[in-house]
């Protein structure tokens, strides 16, 4: 584990990096023994100016391999104790039911970013009609109108958007952005993203596996709608809030 000072001394200090929602990116900041998790959530919060704070909140993966979110309340040298390097993943925690009543445009940004990593990784699981449609806005929003010129060949293969993603799926995205998405910003795309999205059953839903008693495999999510189950990607219960 990283830090500076004795190990007894109440002022070491101990450096974690926070991965965002663009890989890419990656913050690198330090913390003291007597800080709780709120400290390192203010410095995220103050970092990317974000107002709207009760959506997010920082994950990690403990000594058993689990994924935890981290306590605002606890000391976060406790929680993540053993743990060398020391890694947090900046996430959405709570999904809005409706992405429009979001009041600021970068909370709408960091949301639109981790749906796009749900349906990458599967869990923003739906029909391949709702996948195509979704994978044209984003390219849409990433490269704007179609151009002849610019957009040859199978241009969609450059993103890996979908986690069974085909040549056949790819020249449908094609075929949407070049006749239906004309004249749409960045913004609106982005925005007709969340709004499709957030019509999904599987929309804000972290699947955990769970046996039924014959034995069969099923996956649990909880949304703002209620307590899903899911056989494959068929759902088989919906016990509603």
């Amino acid at each position: 584990m990283f830090r500076f000072g004795s190990r007894k001394d109440v002022n070491c200090e101990f450096k974690c990096a926070i991965r965002l929602l663009d890989d890419n990116e990656v913050l690198q900041t330090e913390f003291k023994r007597e800080h709780k998790g709120q400290y390192l959530l203010d410095y995220v919060f103050k970092t990317l100016n974000l107002a709207e704070k009760d959506y997010f909140g920082l994950r990690f993966v403990d000594q058993n391999k689990q994924r935890n979110w981290l306590d605002p309340t606890r000391s976060v040298i406790k929680q993540v104790k053993g743990l060398n390097p020391i890694v947090f993943c900046f996430r959405v925690k709570f999904y809005a039911a409706d992405p429009s009543v979001l009041k600021e445009e970068i909370t709408r940004y960091f949301l639109y970013l981790q749906l796009r990593r749900d349906l990458l990784h599967g869990r923003l699981y739906c029909m391949p009609t709702e996948s195509t449609i979704l994978m044209a806005y984003i390219i849409q929003s990433e490269l704007g109108d179609y151009d002849a010129e610019d957009h040859v060949g199978n241009y969609v293969q450059e993103f890996k958007l979908l986690l069974n993603q085909s040549t056949k799926i790819e020249v449908q995205v094609m075929d949407i952005h070049k006749n239906a998405l004309r004249g749409q910003t960045p913004a609106q795309a982005e925005l007709n993203f969340l709004k499709k999205a957030s019509q999904l059953e599987t929309y804000g839903i972290d699947p955990h596996p769970v046996k039924d008693h014959k034995g069969c495999q099923l996956y649990l999510g909880v949304n703002h709608t209620g307590i899903l189950a899911f056989q494959g990607s068929r759902k088989t219960h919906h016990f509603k809030w």
